[in-house]
């Protein structure tokens, strides 16, 4: 028994060690110091999710050592004939029949009825954007992930679907909600590798005729940005001060580059609650360095109305996850009744501080229940126990577009999101938001092929 635990033991250790291997290797890829990816590493440390993956990563290799040495002392006292049998019944059998269940889950539970006629003909094959943009002011973006070095058909992909806007999304990082100061640059306005990738993207982008939106976003190992909670206002000045650094760093990447739109937050209720005076204070500051269009995304969910200094900003930025319904499988009419209530709103929105909404974000599922709560993110094994449906995402993306796209105080949208690396393999059993080869992605380049013909000048203007 002792004998075993010290086993168990040196496996565990083992374990860890392949984690902090792991965040070496990150740190020498993405041009970050050594004592750096450990200091990141002492952070996730107390992360509930973290500690349940190393513990599981601890137990599957754990059992894999037992079972390898099982069979090893297997073939030493009976020989290979014995073992090779206990092999094939004691594991590749139960192994094949496991995963013929799997995939029988699957298959069941990514089939529909749905049948969508592509409709080629919209797509773009002019290699550049046909920037209608530059006629009705709409935005037809996209927020885009997965950028490289060489970015050529990544970028082609999306001017073919009709896509003049990108979003390019570096993330800032911050432990949990509680955190009093998130991570900052080493020197403001001086370029990291991973700085260097998005400047690179960006300069292809634009090379294509695309218009891009710099949008630095908060990510945190756990909770929810919106929720920060700090004991005291000296404390909400260090966090305020942290991220000051990092919009002013990618301030400066917006004036170098170029962009045409830079966002200054992102869902961060509690601070604009805590600190309306110091966001507009850094609105000031940001003007002095980028000489472009501004807005912030505030969530759908009424954070909207903490934001005072709305009419400093070009675009009311709005973070679209609005529900429109209770039932799985809408249909048409139902998505667009569901739109209803929220228009109202977002009208008299735009006329009190007199500027055009921005949907910063939006997007849906390929699941049945996509329209419910359209801000949830898909569980790992959702296929096992969710109902794909490329329908419901094409149908509440047509609902958007039938209800929002010709209103003259709507300036246009990013879907959430693409994925640069979405291979056409994966998207007949993807619950995700990605509508790449799935029918929400030739509706999507419909409605962004059609300009949208203003008669007179709009109030927005």
């Amino acid at each position: 028994m002792k004998k075993e635990f010290f086993t168990a033991v040196k496996v565990y250790v083992s374990t860890w060690l392949l984690i902090i291997l792991f965040f070496i290797s990150l740190s020498l890829r993405a041009d970050i110091s050594l004592k750096k990816s450990l200091e990141s590493l002492v952070e996730v440390l107390p992360n509930t999710t973290f500690l349940t993956g190393v513990h599981v990563l601890f137990a599957f290799l754990y059992a894999l050592f037992l079972l390898i040495r099982y069979f090893i002392r297997t073939y030493r006292r009976k020989g290979i004939v014995i073992m090779g049998k206990q092999v094939v019944f004691g594991v590749v059998i139960p192994v094949f029949i496991l995963f013929g269940i799997y995939k029988a889950i699957i298959h069941a539970n990514s089939t529909e009825e749905f049948s969508y006629q592509w409709d080629h003909s919209v797509e773009n094959t002019n290699g550049t954007t046909n920037d209608l943009y530059k006629t009705d002011g709409k935005h037809r973006g996209m927020s885009v992930f997965g950028w490289g070095s060489n970015n050529k058909k990544s970028i082609a992909t999306l001017i073919k679907n009709n896509v003049e806007w990108v979003a390019v999304i570096p993330f800032l990082y911050q432990k949990d909600q509680h955190t009093i100061k998130m991570n900052t640059p080493k020197a403001i306005g001086q370029w990291s590798r991973r700085d260097s990738v998005f400047i690179n993207s960006i300069v292809q982008l634009q090379a294509k005729g695309v218009h891009v939106q710099l949008k630095p976003h908060l990510w945190m190992g756990e909770g929810w940005r919106s929720d920060i909670s700090l004991p005291s206002a000296t404390d909400w000045d260090i966090w305020f001060d942290s991220y000051r650094s990092n919009m002013i760093h990618y301030a400066h990447m917006a004036q170098k580059t170029g962009v045409e739109l830079f966002c200054i937050g992102t869902e961060l209720r509690s601070s604009l609650k805590h600190q309306p005076d110091r966001w507009k204070a850094l609105v000031q500051e940001i003007k002095t360095i980028y000489h472009g269009k501004l807005t912030y995304a505030a969530n759908w969910d009424g954070e909207f109305e903490h934001v005072d200094f709305w009419k400093e900003l070009d675009y009311i930025g709005i973070q679209a996850y609005f529900p429109l319904t209770k039932k799985s499988n809408p249909d048409l009419i139902t998505l667009k009744k569901g739109w209803d209530t929220h228009i109202s709103k977002l009208e008299t929105l735009s006329q009190t501080h007199q500027r055009p909404i921005l949907f910063t974000e939006v997007g849906y599922k390929s699941e049945a229940s996509a329209a419910i709560q359209p801000w949830e993110w898909r569980s790992l094994f959702g296929i096992l126990y969710q109902k794909k449906s490329d329908r419901t995402q094409q149908l509440a993306y047509q609902a958007l577009f039938e209800s929002l796209w010709n209103k003259e105080w709507f300036s246009g949208m990013y879907i959430w999101q693409w994925n640069t690396r979405t291979s056409i393999n994966s998207a007949s059993t993807s619950l995700d938001f990605s509508p790449r080869y799935k029918a929400a992605q030739n509706t999507i380049a419909k409605w962004y092929a059609l300009p949208i013909n203003r008669s007179k000048k709009s109030n927005y203007d």
